[in-house]
């Protein structure tokens, strides 16, 4: 995507040759970016705004870092220190690297165990894994390098397979084309949690300048300590996954008639689902030709995420009518989320929700879990979901005994929570978030899209071939059971964080700005606020001492309400997008019949905590 030809002449000399802005901090940011970045092209972006001055892009750009969020640490792909370039590559592996010696002293450990790197199909995602690996291999690590594409769910699967001490993946993830980033994965598998991000960008900061040999790939070329982990990891990952399907299912699968539309977005998913697809003996998928194979200009859709619905998949839907096929799956651009399709009885095509899915993958994994166990024990599963997702499990685990467990948002909880469970010798069966993404067991300790949809396409082909049920029939199953949940996910988007930090300080000072007080009813009083959670704070007003159970996050903006009748509503900063998100729910025991008034109830009293509480408008939020 750009150049990485050292420029002629000397950093001190191109520094000498420019107009600098007499600001002392960001004046000191130039000079390093010019001394520390040897790519000729995000270099000539850093030289080019300071001879056209734009020193408000140069402040922007040069002094402020990035951290890590939710999913890790993505930004656009251009110079400065806030994004994601040659440069920035080599500093977080310098930090990790810096870390992980702390924590593992002892040489041999990290020449035995080392780190798993991988990359997806994005733009610069292979040169910025090798940059990784140079860092690590100058460090006396062992380096497991792929060298080809490869999806997210494998890295994960490959840290605790290999035993590693971390992983990092190189990927934007459903970003937008312009995006790249690095997610890492702790000794577990699992995404890293406070204080390991802390850690790492602490050691980051202390060594920010790029140590010489860090940008000479030579290294690569002939390493006894690098390796291609790729032959031993794939066979390993199916073999896992096909231990989670019991053989009765399999044999269903090798019955069925059921066929499958896939999009892989223009990702790195086909090839791995195939062979999911053809282990659980499942019929070989249909395939998006125009979307098969990865290309990273995504030229075929608008954005890469499919959780955008119809939109994204508007060549799968097309392909599935002309193939007189009934289901769709598809993957995001690293195959960790999966979107699912099904054609009703009246010919329309239903988009399952990720609260929807997960209610299907939720029944689904105990019902796989007591075919593939000799003695179960319900009483012992556990099953882990987020604050923003439907408590759709949590009813399950009402009626069914296992225990259901709430998280803060993001699989690095979820997944840590879901291995300190198993640890406590649990079995954790499954975990879910609003933004479809699955876990199955710990296998993958993260969302895993090619698990995924290797389940569904299992369950859809089961219930078809038993009892010729729909994926959408048996979804209203669940509600007759467990009750209905109606679910609203949206965003405002925002044009000013100051502006969006006020709106939420605002919700603290609701009553004449008086510190502590929050909105307390909507609708003129039909609908009263019964509790407040304010992960912000720590406050949680369900609680007897007022502090919520969750670990608050004084650095990230997050306030639920729930009112007299059960409806809930949460926002949130994303943190990775310039939007507020919100979720709500509204659920009605199993004797509770009419889906469309709670439907309604659900729309009318959202709407009406939008304009109430939040008033966009006042915050330049639409």
């Amino acid at each position: 995507m750009y150049a990485t030809k050292a420029p002629a002449i000397s950093p001190a000399e191109l520094i000498s040759s420019l107009t600098l802005s007499d600001d002392k901090e960001l004046d000191d940011q130039i000079k390093n970016w010019i001394m520390w970045d040897k790519n000729a092209a995000t270099l000539q972006q850093v030289v080019d705004a300071v001879k056209e001055q734009d020193w408000e892009a140069l402040r922007t750009r040069l002094c402020r870092y990035n951290y890590f969020g939710t999913a890790g640490l993505r930004s656009g792909m251009r110079a400065g220190f806030d994004s994601i370039n040659d440069l920035v590559t080599i500093q977080v592996g310098q930090g990790l690297s810096e870390y992980l010696q702390e924590v593992y002293p002892n040489v041999a450990k990290r020449e035995a165990q080392g780190v798993v790197i991988g990359h997806d199909g994005r733009y610069n995602g292979k040169r910025f894994s090798q940059l990784l690996a140079a860092v690590f291999l100058n460090s006396n690590f062992r380096v497991y390098l792929f060298n080809r594409m490869t999806p997210s769910p494998m890295i994960s699967f490959a840290v605790t397979h290999l035993r590693c001490l971390a992983g990092i993946a190189v990927t934007g993830s459903h970003n937008p084309k312009s995006d790249n980033g690095f997610k890492i994965y702790w000794s577990n598998g699992a995404p890293i949690l406070t204080p390991h991000d802390k850690n790492i960008i602490a050691a980051m900061m202390k060594r920010l300048e790029p140590l010489p040999s860090s940008w000479d790939l030579s290294i690569l070329d002939d390493h006894a300590l690098l390796i291609d982990p790729f032959r031993e990891v794939y066979p390993a990952y199916y073999e896992a996954m096909k231990q989670l399907i019991p053989p009765e299912y399999v044999e269903t699968n090798e019955c069925s008639q059921l066929r499958f539309v896939y999009t892989a977005l223009h990702g790195v998913g086909f090839q791995y689902v195939r062979e999911a697809f053809y282990q659980a003996r499942l019929k070989p998928l249909i395939p998006v030709m125009q979307q098969k194979d990865p290309d990273p200009d995504f030229p075929t859709i608008s954005s890469p995420d499919p959780i955008d619905g119809k939109d994204s998949l508007a060549l799968a839907l097309k392909k599935a009518n002309d193939e007189h096929c009934t289901i769709i799956l598809a993957n995001d651009p690293d195959a960790d989320r999966l979107a699912v399709a099904e054609l009703n009885p009246k010919g329309r095509w239903k988009l399952f929700n990720g609260n929807e899915l997960g209610a299907l993958l939720g029944w689904w994994a105990l019902e796989s879990y007591k075919m593939r166990t000799s003695k179960p024990n319900v009483y012992n599963c556990v099953m882990v979901s987020t604050t923003i997702s439907s408590k759709i499990l949590a009813a399950m685990a009402r009626a069914e005994g296992f225990t259901h467990v709430e998280t803060l948002v993001g699989f690095k909880w979820m997944a840590n929570k879901a291995i300190e469970l198993q640890g406590l010798g649990r079995t954790v069966l499954f975990a879910f978030e609003q933004p479809i993404g699955y876990m199955f067991s710990t296998m993958v300790p993260d969302k895993d899209g090619i698990n995924a949809a290797c389940q569904v396409a299992t369950m859809a082909s089961h219930l078809r071939t038993t009892r010729s049920v729909t994926l959408i029939e048996k979804l209203r199953e669940i509600y007759d059971t467990y009750g209905f949940h109606a679910t609203i996910s949206n965003g405002l988007t925002y044009d000013s964080h100051t502006k969006m930090t006020n709106m939420f300080n605002k919700l603290r000072s609701y009553d004449d700005n008086l510190p502590g007080t929050y909105p307390k009813c909507i609708l003129n009083g039909e609908f009263e606020v019964k509790y407040v959670r304010d992960l912000t704070t720590g406050l949680d007003t369900s609680q007897s001492d007022k502090k919520t159970r969750l670990p608050h996050t004084p650095n990230k903006q997050s306030i639920t309400f729930t009112f007299n009748n059960g409806m809930w509503i949460a926002f949130r900063d994303s943190g990775s997008q310039p939007k507020v998100r919100y979720y709500s729910e509204l659920f009605g025991l199993p004797e509770e019949k009419d889906w469309d008034e709670i439907s309604d109830t659900l729309r009318r009293m959202t709407d009406a905590v939008i304009a109430e509480f939040i008033r966009p408008s006042d915050y330049g939020m639409y």
